[in-house]
């Protein structure tokens, strides 16, 4: 039996329906990207699947004794003195059971995700940051394993590592429903991509390379059916209007069919138009528009850039890639020269005009409407592509006139972006500087973005967790590698995996990587039993074998008809895969101890 069934859904907010007679199976061992434009009602259909929100009309059949977990977009934790006891009261039942043994087995687990999460179970959650609320609330999710996993956004505010971790995790689901607009993310994990839009949703199979590919085939298709039938239709509402000629060789026929033909049009719903972005460079800056000379920037006993040297010249496109916490926005500015280096010096360059994206959005004033914000003081606005009327530009951004004097306050935060990005591109400028300008954008928006960067003549500094859309628009990366030390390597996201070195002080991803790091030890007058030294011979095959045993359980459980295995399957491998990590974690111990006292 499936986990889900969704019949004839219909859900509306207003006079826009977001479900429209609905249809969606949720079978065991899915992995579903579910995707949209921004305000087609994604988070809504999680919040149905979980039981949080009821249908106008229609059915959403759950299989008998079904445990679905959803980790909203921003999760709350309950007010405690603790992370890990605010994190128990957010579970709520799914750890309260009678059997003392596995109630402290889950606890166990949930402080083991939390730790793996890099969270500290004692820490207050009143003063977690937004990163830390989404990784607390991924760890909770995790640990308490359900049926079936609904994620809102679960890359928000994560970092590169953050995000590899939750993709790992997810693979590792019995059957899981994420909503995100992580290209990389959803090409990693998912075997089918459910496209929302305009009240349906339709299923494609496969990541979301092979949904782009027969998305686009099929919208070329609607639009020629669509201008077929308006062509037909017009010829008959012409007909009808013949006057007397036309009353006399009318049959009743036709003109039931053109009664339906009206009815047809006028149900049918458009597609929302693309977000219209052009970006004006203006004068073009001097040659040279930043150069650090070993400069270092601490805060308190934090040193996050460490003995700098960088120069950034005209029609550089720069991502810059860290962990949270790393230092990325101290490092954009510092490029600006808004902050002063501890140490060192910097040099800007000449006529330099510059646009700053804000990751917390502090540009925009929420009491301020949308057309002040805008255009402050004036109805009207000049652009790269000339003046326009302030209402005539909003809408190029999405945004109808009926909205253009509602307060910011009242905008979702990929409202927000777009407004952002709306007065940013409104006035020239030859230096522009994008932190996390991603987050909350739908995927055709971000699509459109990027192509907009890629023609944009100036020069172009990038904060971006988006592998895609590093990839896609910056041509250099500087990466944060810990100490406050920052390298430089040429290409996006791809290319620096391919050029990385592996620090020694990092954790090694395997035990093959750990033996290949870990130093010879000082050779020792210690002896081993013969028992010990049977032990150290045989330890390495073992570990070539568990290794290989994690490997191809990793790739089954990676496979696109993972989910034909059967319940029972998937559970005793995400059993398996925890108990080999273990066991490698326990024998490369034991080998390392072993070849200490040896002296080999």
């Amino acid at each position: 039996m499936p986990l889900v069934t969704l019949q004839d859904a219909e859900l509306a907010f207003g006079h826009v329906p977001l479900l429209d007679r609905a249809a969606l199976v949720v079978d065991d061992g899915e992995r579903i990207g579910l995707i949209g434009r921004n305000g087609t009602g994604k988070s809504s259909l999680l919040a149905i699947v979980a039981g949080t929100l009821d249908l106008d009309d229609g059915s959403c059949t759950r299989r008998d004794g079904l445990r679905t977990l959803l980790v909203e977009q921003e999760p709350t934790l309950p007010a405690a003195a603790s992370l890990r006891e605010s994190l128990v009261l957010r579970a709520g039942d799914a750890l309260r059971v009678d059997d003392e043994r596995e109630r402290w087995r889950r606890e166990a687990r949930l402080v083991e995700f939390l730790h793996r999460f890099g969270l500290d179970e004692a820490a207050s959650p009143a003063s977690a940051s937004g990163g830390e609320r989404k990784r607390a609330a991924l760890a909770l999710a995790f640990a308490l394993a359900p049926d079936l996993l609904l994620l809102d956004e679960p890359t928000n505010h994560l970092d590169l590592d953050g995000i590899e971790l939750v993709e790992d995790f997810v693979r590792r689901q019995p059957a899981a429903i994420v909503v995100t607009h992580d290209r990389a993310f959803l090409d990693r994990v998912v075997t089918r991509i459910v496209d929302l839009d305009r009240g349906l949703l339709r299923s494609y199979p496969g990541n979301f390379a092979a949904y782009a590919a027969r998305r686009t085939d099929e919208l070329a298709a609607e639009a020629v059916a669509n201008r077929k039938f308006d062509a037909f239709w017009k010829q008959e509402e012409a007909w009808i209007r013949k006057g007397i000629e036309a009353r006399r060789t009318r049959d009743e026929g036709r003109v039931r069919r053109l009664e339906a033909l009206r009815l047809e049009r006028a149900a049918r719903r458009a597609r929302v138009g693309n977000v219209t972005l052009t970006l004006d460079a203006g004068r073009r800056s001097g040659k040279l528009v930043a150069e650090l000379e070993g400069v270092t920037k601490a805060w308190g006993e934090n040193v996050v850039v460490r003995d700098l040297d960088l120069v950034v010249q005209r029609g550089d496109r720069l991502g810059i890639i860290g962990r949270n916490g790393a230092g990325k926005t101290t490092l954009l500015k510092l490029i600006l020269g808004t902050i002063p280096p501890d140490r060192g010096s910097l040099r800007l360059g000449t006529k330099l005009t510059v646009a700053y994206f804000d990751q917390l959005r502090a540009q925009l004033d929420p009491a301020r409407t949308l057309a002040e914000t805008i255009s402050p003081g004036s109805e009207w606005i000049e652009t790269a592509s000339g003046r326009k009327h302030v209402l005539s530009y909003l809408g190029e951004f999405l945004f109808p006139p009926a909205r253009a004097q509602a307060p910011v306050a009242t905008l979702s935060g990929g409202e927000r972006n777009r407004l952002l990005l709306a007065r940013l591109f409104a006035q020239p400028a030859n230096l522009l500087v994008l932190d996390e300008p991603t987050n909350d954008l739908d995927i055709e928006s971000l699509e459109l973005l990027e192509a907009t960067l890629q023609a944009y003549p100036g020069t172009l500094l990038v904060v971006s967790h988006d592998r895609a859309f590093l990839d896609n628009v910056v041509t250099q990366t500087i990466v944060a590698e810990g100490g406050g030390r920052w390298q430089e390597y040429a290409g996006g996201y791809s290319d620096w995996l391919a050029q990385r070195r592996v620090p020694a002080s990092s954790a090694p991803t395997s035990a093959a990587a750990a033996r290949a790091s870990t130093p010879r030890p000082e050779r020792t007058s210690t002896k081993l039993s013969y028992k010990e030294q049977r032990e150290l011979d045989a330890l390495p095959a073992e570990l070539a074998a568990l290794e290989a045993e994690q490997q191809a359980l990793h790739e089954r459980m990676s496979a696109g008809d993972y989910h034909q295995a059967g319940h029972e399957a998937m559970r005793r491998d995400a059993e398996r895969t925890t108990e080999l990590e273990h066991l490698l974690a326990e024998k490369l111990a034991r080998w390392v101890a072993l070849e200490e006292r040896g002296g080999r």
